[in-house]
């Protein structure tokens, strides 16, 4: 009665009290130290019983064989084993059966086979233990033909092997005997349980057949909380979030209380869709029923905050829980390099650091925010960690560095870790990608034919690189042939980014019309980026009604994205238009849009430093400024007027400087203050980079003999003698609309 309770507290007290013991007495202490999980006290008295003289029965050996297979402990199993044989049990099935379940758990497959194969007599549990074997130790092939045999030898299978099997064909991936199992499940009948049915849901949602699912689920006449869990998880994993909450909405309408499985992936669908209304709820219903406490709902709860852009929620949720595993960490410096705080991701992870081990997912995550903020030394940490613990070629490692070096400025190292790495069309589309944030169209086109010749197919990705290089350099009879080329060469149906692409590549070159054509001409309906790309080209040529009109089309659809309004205030300021530009600077303010203050950061002997516009708190302000002003001394003795005035007051705001910040010009002056003679500077900056940054970073370069990268949100400048590597084309704000509908 004590052990059936739990109190084994209570349960030794009357077993040490009595005056005489049988081997019943030994059983069930045994069995109740073992079913609580208390294995080695349980193995302890099975070895002081055999002490004091008890000779163990049929009952005694499957409560310690399953004891030692849960540990497990194959020297006691074996032991166990020498045991069995030694009093005369070994002929026993359900002995044996113990046997092959403890050598199953324990790793030992062979010593498992053979005790099935030399059983003279053999039950259903004896086919169960070794078949549910073979599949826990991922041997399924051997598991099925195991299954076949069984029903040659005319053993029926129950409920317990057919979820195994089921299993089994979701882990083998093998869509067509998974649709013979099931037949086999409803000619026996088994159609009609509960547990056989969810396993089916699973099995077909992890072969992406969904809609058959539906129809196992469908079809049920009972349900349980599994089963509907089984529905939203399979919708959640094959990117159908509204279809997983359209179900959860169902669940709760039937009265069912979901679990923590079922939160989980239900919170995973708001993250995707961007539900915040509909994830703060679920918050509070895990508060409410106590879910809150497991660690899988924390970590998605952290995961949805970030996706929805409320990373102080997010980081709330974190600091709540109280044992934080490897998926916490990486949720939120995945979360924190979401919202573009990659200074604190960075922190985060050297704090994870300390007390977890880390894996290829959280190294992939902290690798973006080193390439997000130029954390080069940082990055390199990590890919000389990576090699050390062999993760160096783990999953998408390898592409994480080789996008880190290229976004950092690195081609050398690049194309080392390319040389060093699987190519696949990713690698091939990172190092693209390179090119094209250069402007440097004509070694985009050398790298694209040499993929092609490589024999790796181009994906729909691809081509928005080499569709971009192509416009930064002008080349649009060479991009217009590579569009045209996407289907009929190579099988890429064009989407709305590449079209967005091409209407840049007109725009940009001057050909108005044509670009206004070539977008009433789509087969599909353009969507903001489109007409964001068209009014950027708009700007550039100060082509104001057109610009309107783009306009006007783009805040029919979306009036979120700050990038469409700072094109239009530019097209503006452009034209001298200073009354429309506080038209809109009102609009922004009215919807409440705020555009990130400027934000710059440069890596000197290994540490980043971060600096914001108008930064008057850094160490050194001082020093800075000092070396600025007497540059800007300089340039005004030269000829070269010196600095703008950086106003944002209304109509006189400047045009070149409107949403700029020039934080840059402050990590440059940081890095020349605190790095020896000739070393280069590396800049990286969150906003685009003004014509007055520009001349001023130009003429930094060739007064001090050094070279100057600064990467803004759009492209590499790379400044050496007074030169810039764009060409001085069109500065601020190039192809923002693209950028825009990347990040959305």
């Amino acid at each position: 009665m004590f052990v059936r309770f739990g109190k084994l507290g209570d349960a030794w007290y009357v077993f040490g009290k009595m005056l005489e013991r049988d081997v019943f007495s030994w059983n069930v202490l045994i069995s109740g130290y073992a079913k609580k999980g208390f294995f080695d006290e349980a193995l302890c008295l099975y070895h002081r019983m055999l002490w004091v003289g008890f000779k163990p029965d049929v009952y005694t050996f499957p409560c310690v064989l399953r004891t030692c297979g849960a540990v497990p402990n194959l020297e006691r199993g074996k032991e166990v084993h020498v045991h069995v044989i030694r009093f005369g049990f070994e002929a026993d099935v359900d002995v044996i059966n113990s046997l092959i379940t403890m050598y199953v758990k324990c790793g030992d497959l062979p010593k498992a086979r053979l005790l099935f194969d030399k059983m003279a007599r053999r039950d259903r549990i004896s086919w169960n233990a070794i078949i549910s074997g073979y599949f826990e130790n991922g041997e399924y092939l051997e598991g099925i033909r195991l299954f076949f045999k069984m029903r040659e030898h005319w053993f029926d299978p129950d409920l317990m092997t057919m979820t195994s099997v089921i299993s089994a064909c979701e882990s083998l991936g093998d869509e067509r005997l998974g649709r013979e199992i099931h037949g086999y499940v409803i000619v026996t009948g088994m159609s009609a349980d509960v547990s056989v049915c969810n396993s089916l849901i699973q099995m077909y949602f992890s072969l992406g057949c969904w809609e058959t699912a539906e129809k196992v689920f469908d079809r049920m006449e009972w349900r349980d909380v599994v089963s509907w869990t089984a529905m939203i998880s399979g919708y959640e994993n094959n990117v159908l979030p509204d279809k997983a909450l359209d179900t959860y909405r169902m669940m709760e309408l039937h009265g069912f209380v979901p679990d923590e499985i079922t939160l989980a992936s239900v919170l995973s669908a708001c993250a995707y869709l961007g539900k915040l209304d509909m994830g703060i709820k679920l918050h509070e219903l895990a508060k409410r029923t106590g879910f809150i406490s497991y660690i899988i709902v924390a970590n998605t709860l952290v995961d949805m905050y970030s996706k929805c852009k409320c990373i102080d929620k997010a980081l709330e949720v974190f600091h709540s829980i109280p044992d934080k595993d490897v998926i916490s960490w990486t949720a939120i410096i995945l979360g924190l390099r979401l919202n573009n705080r990659c200074f604190e991701a960075l922190i985060f992870f050297r704090q994870m650091k300390v007390s977890l081990k880390l894996n290829s997912v959280t190294l992939v995550s902290v690798l973006s925010a080193c390439a997000r903020i130029g954390g080069l030394m940082c990055g390199k940490e990590i890919h000389a960690y990576a090699l050390r613990t062999g993760m160096a070629l783990d999953g998408f490692l390898p592409n994480a560095l080789l996008d880190m070096y290229i976004r950092c400025g690195r081609m050398g190292p690049a194309w080392n870790q390319f040389n060093s790495q699987k190519k696949d069309v990713s690698a091939w589309n990172i190092l693209l990608t390179g090119y094209a944030q250069r402007g440097q169209g004509k070694l985009a086109v050398e790298f694209f034919n040499r993929m092609i010749k490589s024999n790796v197919s181009p994906d729909e990705i691809t081509f928005i690189p080499l569709l971009c290089a192509c416009s930064k350099s002008e080349m649009v009879t060479e991009g217009l042939k590579y569009f045209n080329s996407m289907e009929l060469t190579y099988g890429v149906t064009p989407n709305l980014k590449h079209y967005a692409c091409v209407v840049d590549l007109l725009g940009c070159a001057g050909q108005l019309e044509e670009a206004y054509e070539f977008i009433q001409e789509m087969p599909i309906k353009p969507d903001a980026a489109i007409w964001g790309a068209l009014l950027n080209a708009c700007r550039i040529h100060r082509q104001v009604e057109l610009g309107e009109f783009a306009a006007q089309r783009i805040f029919e659809s979306d009036r979120r994205s700050v990038g469409y309004y700072v094109l239009l205030c530019n097209l503006y300021a452009n034209s001298g238009k200073w009354d429309e530009v506080a038209k809109v600077r009102k609009m922004m303010k009215d919807n409440g849009l705020v555009i990130d203050p400027g934000c710059s950061w440069v890596e000197v002997k290994g540490k980043i430093h971060a600096f914001l516009s108008g930064d008057d708190f850094h160490p050194q302000i001082n020093e800075i400024n000092a070396l600025l002003e007497g540059i800007y001394e300089k340039m005004r003795l030269a000829g070269l007027g010196g600095p703008k005035c950086d106003s944002m007051d209304g109509v006189e705001i400047s045009r070149a400087e409107i949403f700029c910040g020039h934080s840059e010009r402050l990590a440059v002056a940081f890095g020349l203050i605190n790095t020896v003679p000739g070393t280069p500077i590396w800049v990286t900056k969150n906003l685009y980079m003004c014509q007055s940054c520009h001349s001023t970073i130009k003429f930094i370069s060739k007064i001090v003999r050094r070279e100057i990268s600064v990467r803004d949100t759009e492209e590499f400048h790379h400044f050496k003698d007074g030169i810039c590597s764009c060409g001085d084309v069109e500065i601020l704000g190039k192809a923002l609309t693209n950028r825009t509908s990347e990040r959305n």
